[in-house]
């Protein structure tokens, strides 16, 4: 798996969420991107070149032409980086020696790195799954529809690529109907811009015709951006078969996953909870953040075995299932049906419908949307930035 992080987030941001998703077998790549989205990102000497920063870039996080031209900036940015890990990875698996890693660490590091060699499911079509947050959930949306119709001709003239590769290219090869997709809290605002919404209007490469449909897809919401309207529109028609329509619907294909787990606030999806358990229920109104990262955890987990990729099971603590007395078995092993059946089986987390007929809170937040602030959730993000100095 392949992990973009959010607007004042980093590389380490997410340890807790990965950290869960690599006990349960998945090898996940969180780069940090230099696009000015992290606190501070360090680009170090690398044979006699000076080491440099890049300072974060205070954007706003309303729809106009100048952000729309940055935050187009700063995708092409990350995607490209993207497309360079997807490279790391073929030649780490391949044995190959990597150059670019730091002189005084390099030994090190080659030897950690070597233990790869012929262990990662990269080469096959498909195999590699692709996630983020809030923009960086935007940035695996954009990356994969990037590569997926890179030879499809768009009809409108301002239309601009943002990354474009060739068809001869390993990344080509790898995006498939197949490739899963999991977004937490995805920002849509970075995918509306006016020279990018052919894009934007085309589906996700599982539902085309060979494809799962959602089945591949999960979306995780937290309540803050559940009662975000405008988003929560946007989303449902990025994460549908037909994003061009006014009205989300899956007529053909099967539904993705949609999910937000109760009194869970943007940064409910970092560390930043865990870490600062006092500040995000008193600021942010959240309660138990180790909880809905567990939540998150074992959503990913159970869609993934569903499309048939092999991870361990969860165990018995972390799906909550008390014997009659009670007590819940330590050590016991097993698969977590429950989690995706949205029947209110899992206490706190709320399946969505894309129709918006799923839950009874969907009519209620759609009423209330118009008062709230559309801003508060995304500013969240850049609070990481603020408390990292």
């Amino acid at each position: 798996m392949v992990f973009s992080h959010g607007l004042g987030g980093t590389k380490n941001a997410y340890s807790h969420l990965l950290g869960s998703l690599s006990s349960h077998g998945v090898v996940v790549i969180a780069p940090e991107h230099r696009d000015g989205s992290a606190p501070l990102s360090c680009i170090h000497e690398k044979r006699g070149s000076v080491s440099r920063h890049v300072e974060y870039r205070s954007i706003s996080h309303r729809q106009s032409p100048e952000v729309e031209k940055a935050r187009d900036e700063q995708l092409k940015i990350r995607l490209w980086e993207l497309g360079l890990v997807h490279e790391a990875l073929l030649k780490i698996d391949r044995g190959e020696p990597l150059t670019n890693l730091l002189s005084e660490e390099s030994a090190d590091a080659s030897g950690h790195l070597a233990m790869f060699a012929s262990s990662l499911d990269v080469h096959t079509a498909g195999s590699i799954s692709w996630a983020g947050h809030s923009f960086g959930a935007a940035s695996i949306v954009q990356f994969v529809k990037s590569v997926f119709y890179h030879k499809a001709q768009s009809a409108v003239s301002s239309h601009q690529r943002l990354f474009d590769p060739s068809t001869s290219s390993q990344v080509a090869h790898q995006i498939t109907p197949s490739s899963a997709v999991y977004l937490l809290d995805l920002w849509c605002l970075p995918l509306l811009s006016k020279h990018t919404r052919w894009l934007h209007d085309l589906p996700l490469p599982s539902y085309s015709s060979e494809g799962p449909g959602g089945r591949n897809i999960t979306a995780i919401l937290s309540e803050a951006f559940f009662k975000w309207g405008n988003n929560l529109i946007e989303l449902k028609r990025t994460i549908s078969e037909d994003p061009s329509l006014g009205t989300p619907v899956n007529k053909s294909h099967p539904a993705p996953y949609v999910f937000y787990p109760v009194s869970s606030a943007h940064l409910s999806q970092s560390d930043f909870g865990v870490l600062f358990p006092w500040l995000t229920k008193r600021a942010l109104k959240a309660q138990d953040p180790a909880r809905t990262l567990r939540l998150n955890t074992r959503a990913i987990l159970e869609v993934m075995r569903r499309n048939g990729i092999e991870v361990a099971n969860t165990s018995s603590v972390d799906m909550e299932e008390a014997t009659t007395d009670g007590h819940i078995p330590q050590g016991q092993l097993g698969q977590d049906l429950s989690i995706l059946k949205g029947d209110g089986s899992v206490p706190g987390w709320i399946a969505l419908d894309l129709a918006s007929s799923g839950h009874v809170d969907e009519a209620a937040n759609e009423r209330t949307s118009e008062n709230a602030d559309p801003m508060d959730a995304v500013v969240q993000g850049e609070m990481t930035k603020t408390s990292s100095g």
